[in-house]
């Protein structure tokens, strides 16, 4: 399928949830980006409930980017997840949907079933993995045959973890056989704020975790298989030595996706699949304590729905300040940023991985901007962009794909590189 507007599809792009709150800054962003596009601009539209909603969204967008123009020039649709006709419509109207409408358990399989059904292709930023290979599971053959692309997790969740293992790989002279990622992040004097939309996605994605081990099981997968020494799963809390500090397993979506990715490039492209841990940096004693206390909490009270109940009503209280129901503020966004530090081994050109252990490592690194809120917008409209600027460059085939199998082959990481998230070599040994 052609990824250009036409007369009967007049908007390259069009957000979904604009007036969210990771959505109005996704609104942002594409007006940063829109010259962008195939023909040096993109024409887009947002999308939502409420009309008044949305075009006080392309009011503060217009402020912020010193641009009036855009209360003229960005068209407004009128589309509900509650009302199948209104999605046809606006899928219909758009050659690509930027879906910001979570949580997705509860309302993305309906802008899926839309996009796959209305020739429309679809990105979202989602982070639940129950979703995201539920709808590989759901909708990837009838994708396939309509020619259309659903790539799941362009945001935080996973754009650093999933192309910064490909990065990695194709930094490597020889064969890397595992790498270990470590996600750390710092906050300015105002400290770090997360809006609780994604506090309801983990507390629903725990209670849950049941029915993603059976989903998994109905894809009838056989293991990948482990090339060269196989990677030593770590303890649900260490000190890390590579980062020098506490560390914690990630609990994010990060490991299932770049595992999906590993297995589609392993199947399609015969590519040596790359085994992953993840994990994230909490800092010293203190931050131990509190995530103890937090997680504990966590853990007994998502059992229960009244325990659920609670830590939706109260993410303050529970997150010790972390989440909340306002998000951040825009100084605590300036102030906030990441890294993900990558630790690569393998083998070099010549050396046979069935034969003893690894004897090359590689490190590398992926940084950038607050996660949630200016990094994610980017990812996701970066990821836009490429699949409208680089067809060709694409799967073969349509279908339900991570961010690693539709982008492997394009300048994805480049654009992303110009926009502030940066990945770079810092040793190979």
């Amino acid at each position: 399928m052609a990824l250009a507007p036409s007369s009967a599809r007049p908007y390259h792009l069009i957000v979904f949830g604009a007036s969210g709150f990771t959505g109005q800054f996704v609104v942002e962003e594409v007006g940063r980006s829109s010259a962008e596009g195939p023909d040096g601009s993109v024409k887009w539209a947002v999308a939502g409930r409420s009309r008044a909603r949305l075009e006080r969204v392309l009011e503060r967008a217009a402020e912020t980017l010193s641009r009036p123009e855009l209360k003229e020039e960005v068209d407004i649709i009128v589309a509900d997840v509650e009302d199948p006709d209104s999605l046809a419509a606006m899928c219909k109207q758009g050659v690509l949907i930027l879906n910001c409408v979570g949580p997705y358990r509860f309302y993305g399989e309906p802008v899926v079933k839309a996009c796959v059904e209305n020739g429309a292709h679809c990105v979202d930023i989602c982070g639940e993995p129950q979703f995201l290979e539920g709808m590989q599971l759901s909708y990837h053959s009838q994708a396939a045959e309509k020619g259309v692309y659903v790539v799941g997790s362009c945001g935080f969740d996973s754009i650093p973890a999933d192309m910064g293992v490909l990065y990695t790989r194709d930094q490597f002279k020889g064969t890397l056989t595992a790498v270990e990622s470590f996600l750390t992040a710092s906050a300015g004097p105002e400290g770090a704020c997360i809006h609780d939309g994604t506090w309801q996605s983990a507390i629903y994605g725990l209670a849950d975790s049941g029915k993603l081990r059976s989903l998994r099981k109905k894809f009838g997968y056989k293991p990948l298989p482990v090339v060269g020494t196989k990677i030593k799963r770590r303890s649900a809390l260490f000190y890390s030595d590579e980062i020098q500090q506490y560390s914690v397993p990630f609990m994010g979506a990060d490991p299932s996706v770049v595992k999906r990715t590993q297995r589609f490039l392993t199947e399609e492209h015969n590519k040596t699949p790359v085994q992953y841990g993840a994990y994230a940096g909490v800092g010293g004693i203190s931050s131990v304590v509190k995530l103890l206390i937090a997680g504990m909490m966590f853990w007994f009270f998502v059992k229960f729905s009244f325990g659920r109940n609670l830590l939706i009503k109260f993410p303050e209280f529970f997150s010790f300040g972390f989440f909340s129901k306002e998000g951040p503020t825009r100084k605590q966004m300036e102030d906030s940023s990441f890294r993900f530090a990558f630790f690569g081994e393998g083998y070099t050109e010549g050396q046979d991985p069935s034969q003893g252990k690894p004897n090359a490592k590689i490190r590398t690194l992926v940084q950038g901007p607050e996660p949630g809120y200016v990094a994610t917008p980017i990812a996701m409209v970066q990821a836009a962009i490429t699949m409208l600027n680089e067809p060709g460059s694409l799967p073969k085939k349509g279908g339900v794909y991570t961010p690693g199998a539709a982008f492997a082959n394009t300048t994805f990481i480049d654009r992303l590189h110009k926009h502030g998230i940066q990945f770079s070599v810092l040793e190979v040994s």
